[in-house]
């Protein structure tokens, strides 16, 4: 088994909302989750920003990272979207098991 999650955040949850449709819809991921919005702050061009976001998290398998990067580029308005893939070590055998079955077929 090798499944990861994908980190990502949208400015607003019409987006995050269709990204997950998207990846649902085409085998991607198993579950994507959106979160209620968060406040980011970080240094962006020498300025410091504080923004809000909804966080996104995609559970699937590493072979379908490009495509999940692909798809998360052309969907986000920002010049650089947070994307970072968390490795999974482990946990509940039987839902593992479903991101596998689930992510499996690829449209």
């Amino acid at each position: 088994m090798d499944l990861v999650l994908i980190i990502t955040n949208f400015p607003d949850k019409k987006g995050a909302v269709a990204l997950a449709e998207k990846l649902i819809d085409g085998h991607l991921a198993a579950c994507v989750n959106v979160l209620a919005t968060c406040t980011s702050v970080y240094r962006w061009q020498d300025k410091v920003e504080s923004d809000d976001e909804i966080p996104v998290l995609i559970k699937t398998q590493r072979q379908h990272y490009e495509r999940v990067e692909q798809l998360i580029k052309i969907m986000h308005p920002y010049e650089l979207p947070e994307v970072i893939v968390v490795s999974v070590s482990g946990g509940l055998p039987a839902y593992l098991q479903w991101i596998i079955k689930e992510t499996q077929r690829v449209d």
